[in-house]
């Protein structure tokens, strides 16, 4: 069931994870918004809305917010692990990585801090994630999450990281959260409110999952996970993307229409990009349908410095289509036809896959990789290839003369 709350119901409303709670249809300003009346002290502006427990300078909770639109800073849930990706709020030229007015850096790093010091997690608030939702300033309930995962590395879960801006070098920080499991479970306003003006007390009325990391930290965090439902996906949800993600999918198109052998090249490095694991891409000879082969290699490191890495081979085709272009069985079966004993496949196309071709994939199960129209601008996004740019790295991608 999905919940929606309307405006004058949130001051009562507890959070349920995927609701939707609804800014007020009579203001068209920030004063419409939902935080403010959802959340006791909360403010109405920016990522980081931080809200500190009553007559002291500690932190009861923070809200973050993220449209999940800004494509230069691709923030990210990942439903079936439950991680999240955050960046911070240094995101202009010329400051220092903690020097922002929200101080949500700052923040970051005391927060992190904390929890590598595997002590006092109680002094780490709980962050509640919320996504934008449509248009207008609704919003959706993403879930109550804590710092790090169990499953990254105490040093990768928050990364200073550099970015380039017009010219200008600055830092910013790339976060990773986990949405903690509340068991459908949900959040009461008794908690939140408890967070500020009873604190001593707000582990009577918190979720387990919330009382486990207090208590274990790292260790402690059960996360939220959402296996995905083997299905057929439809054409539809193959091409799918936002505007931005149909642009460049589009220049993509439009850039190889004349010469589709040279998409194998632009299609090997999106694989690159999708897993760094993915090496070694040469392009092999062209067929006579127009298409062509690349044969790579997925490298898995055992981590040590001296024994050596498993190379797995894969078989790679790619298809330049229209979106009323579809990969067919008989594509398909010319790709699985070519997958040697402890290989794999993979089908790059800027289309989609037909029913039929997709369902004997799945059915019989051939090891092929499909990667559609959708994963492309999908790929496009985490790695902050825009509209903008798109034509720079399609130009290098062709000075690499790999064909």
């Amino acid at each position: 069931m999905n919940y929606r709350y309307k405006f004058e119901e949130l001051q009562k409303a507890d959070l349920v994870v995927d609701a939707v709670y609804e800014a007020s249809p009579l203001y068209k300003n920030v004063g419409g918004e939902p935080f403010h009346v959802l959340f006791p002290k909360c403010g109405n502006m920016g990522g980081f809305r931080r809200v500190n427990r009553a007559g002291s300078q500690k932190l009861a909770y923070v809200v973050l917010y993220t449209t999940m639109e800004e494509l230069e800073w691709p923030d990210y849930l990942d439903e079936e692990t439950g991680i999240f990706r955050y960046y911070g709020d240094n995101r202009k030229a010329g400051n220092d990585i903690h020097n922002t007015k929200a101080k949500g850096n700052i923040l970051l790093k005391t927060v992190f801090d904390i929890l590598s010091e595997k002590s006092h997690f109680e002094d780490i608030p709980p962050f509640f994630i919320f996504r934008k939702d449509g248009t207008g300033r609704n919003v959706k309930f993403l879930g109550l999450a804590a710092p790090g995962n169990p499953n990254i590395s105490p040093d990768k879960d928050l990364v200073a990281f550099w970015r380039t801006l017009n010219g200008d070098r600055f830092q910013n920080y790339e976060a990773y959260f986990t949405i903690l499991d509340t068991n459908e479970k949900p959040i009461t306003k008794k908690w939140i409110e408890s967070l500020i003006y009873d604190y001593e007390n707000n582990l009577k009325y918190a979720p387990e999952c919330w009382k486990r990391f207090v208590k274990y930290g790292r260790n402690g965090i059960t996360a939220l996970k959402s296996p995905r439902i083997i299905s057929i996906p439809n054409r539809y949800q193959q091409l799918q993307s936002d505007f931005e993600g149909r642009k460049c999918i589009d220049i993509i198109r439009t850039r190889y229409s004349s010469n589709p052998y040279k998409f194998e090249v632009c299609a090997t490095d999106l694989i690159k990009k999708l897993d760094s694991n993915f090496v070694d891409f040469s392009i092999t000879r062209p067929w006579r349908d127009g298409g062509r082969d690349a044969i790579g290699h997925y490298n898995i490191q055992p981590g040590g410095r001296f024994n050596y890495p498993l190379k797995i081979d894969c078989a790679l085709e790619a298809k330049c289509y229209a979106d009323s272009h579809a990969v067919g069985v008989r594509e398909m079966s010319r790709l699985i036809s070519r997958i040697r004993y402890r290989q794999f496949g993979i089908m790059v196309t800027t289309s989609y896959v037909n029913k039929q071709a997709y369902k004997e994939v799945v059915e019989d199960g051939h090891p092929i990789l499909i990667v559609t129209a959708s994963d492309i601008a999908s790929i496009l996004r985490k790695n902050s290839i825009t509209s903008g740019n798109i034509d720079e790295w399609l130009q290098e991608l062709n000075d690499k003369r790999f064909v």
